[in-house]
């Protein structure tokens, strides 16, 4: 852990052959340098832990080889724009913008282009993420089931999502249920509204999902009730409405999953459902 100040040079040219920056845990302050666009080879960027004041660096879109983006607990700002090219982020299987004030509701074309976490278990043998060369990993410090973990080595195979701590509205869409290879969603204290999509349901590989601190309402999906890897759920603080999922891993998850849904009702709660839910 080091204490490094000051602005990050804009001086990356159109010779770096840059693989990995992780700046994460110091006092960098300024915007992101739009000169690391230049960095085509890039496969992480970690600036988290910073105190970098910015909008989202969209042109970051266009780097072919970008897997990893973290940039949880800054002071980014202002609406996500839509994506400035039809392919944005191809390869991007782990996302972390949690803790900054980034508005707005999510741009559809985003999400819906990153491929790179479609079908991750079904593309062979997993491996890490590193320079073979020299048996150098790359790591990453990610939220995890509610708690921060280091993960000293990053398999090609693991994808999350963590847009928490922020100021998202609208919809969480049914998109999300394309990128069936997420380990673990993390939306909570934003604004979402509206209904939790069926679609997570498709989510096979799901671990956690969290959508707590939102305003989200309805029932929640009787078909997550089919995700036998979830070990951690949280709900709490929603408007949602209805009995709870029963069976599996269901059966699990306490009290704390569903707090602060005065209308849910069914186990593990003390309210009962009457005959019609």
């Amino acid at each position: 852990m080091n204490r490094f100040q000051g602005t990050i040079p804009d001086t990356f040219d159109k010779k770096c052959g840059l693989n990995n920056i992780n700046f994460n845990g110091n006092e960098l302050e300024g915007s992101i340098p739009p000169s690391l666009v230049h960095c085509r080879n890039m496969q992480v960027l970690d600036l988290g832990n910073n105190k970098i004041k910015d909008t989202f660096p969209r042109w970051l879109e266009t780097l072919p080889e970008m897997q990893v983006l973290v940039l949880r607990s800054n002071k980014l700002h202002s609406f996500l724009p839509s994506p400035m090219v039809n392919h944005s982020f191809p390869e991007l299987r782990i996302l972390d913008l949690a803790n900054n004030d980034l508005a707005g509701p999510l741009p559809k074309g985003y999400v819906d282009n990153m491929k790179g976490m479609w079908n991750l278990d079904e593309q062979g043998t997993s491996s890490y993420m590193g320079t073979r060369n020299f048996s150098y990993h790359y790591s990453v410090s990610l939220t995890i089931k509610g708690f921060e973990i280091k993960l000293e080595k990053i398999l090609t195979i693991f994808s999350s999502i963590d847009l928490s701590n922020n100021m998202f509205v609208g919809e969480i869409s049914s998109f999300v249920g394309q990128h069936n290879s997420l380990r673990g969603p993390n939306l909570s204290h934003n604004s979402f509204s509206g209904q939790i999509p069926e679609s997570i349901g498709n989510l096979t590989q799901l671990e956690w999902l969290d959508l707590s601190s939102n305003k989200l309402n309805g029932q929640i999906p009787h078909k997550l009730a089919d995700l036998t890897f979830l070990a951690f759920l949280n709900l709490s603080d929603n408007r949602l409405t209805g009995p709870t999922p029963q069976g599996r891993q269901f059966n699990t998850f306490e009290n704390a999953s569903y707090h602060g849904n005065i209308g849910l009702c069914g186990f593990p709660l003390s309210r009962g459902c009457n005959a019609d839910g």
